[in-house]
């Protein structure tokens, strides 16, 4: 199992070594940039867990408020930090892909939750943040979403071949 983990890690230092050169991609082009990788972790209570952790770079693409050319890093994936010990842990809860979009009379949001259905998802609007929960087995995502701006109502959602799609008013 170690095998894997290192291959995995290794896997991520080798995409992050890349994120430099495609940067200065970025910056010319205004493009986004995702990369992601997965590997098994073995936690000794006899269930293993797929750990997850990808970024997306945003860079030139506006809408966000920030000024043209700025990069914007967004993490996804069930790797965190533990503030306490500064540790890498793997949670059985993932944070998925989540896109941001401001069109002209709404708000669309869209997130990648593989594994789920429209009526595994549940979504709470509280002013400027949108929250997602959804979980179907031992398939589970929860994301806060910083909204552009404070919106009134959901206007609808669905759920298909994992791609959630929110618009808000």
């Amino acid at each position: 199992m170690a095998e894997k983990r290192d291959g995995g890690v290794e896997g991520i230092l080798r995409g992050l070594g890349d994120l430099m050169e495609k940067l200065g991609e970025l910056a010319e082009k205004g493009q986004e940039l995702k990369r992601s990788s997965e590997f098994n972790v073995d936690t000794g209570g006899g269930k293993d867990l797929k750990g997850v952790y990808g970024f997306s770079v945003k860079v030139g693409l506006g809408g966000d408020g920030a000024p043209s050319g700025t990069p914007k890093v967004e993490p996804f994936g069930n790797i965190r930090r533990d503030e306490e010990t500064g540790a890498s842990v793997v949670q059985e809860i993932t944070e998925p892909m989540v896109d941001v979009f401001e069109e002209d009379d709404h708000i669309k949001i869209v997130a990648e939750i593989p594994g789920v259905g429209d009526k595994d998802v549940k979504l709470d609007l509280n002013g400027d943040i949108l929250s997602i929960d959804a979980a179907r087995g031992d398939k589970k995502y929860r994301k806060e979403v910083l909204l552009p701006r404070g919106s009134e109502e959901i206007i609808e959602h669905s759920c298909n071949n994992g791609i959630l799609d929110v618009k808000l008013r």
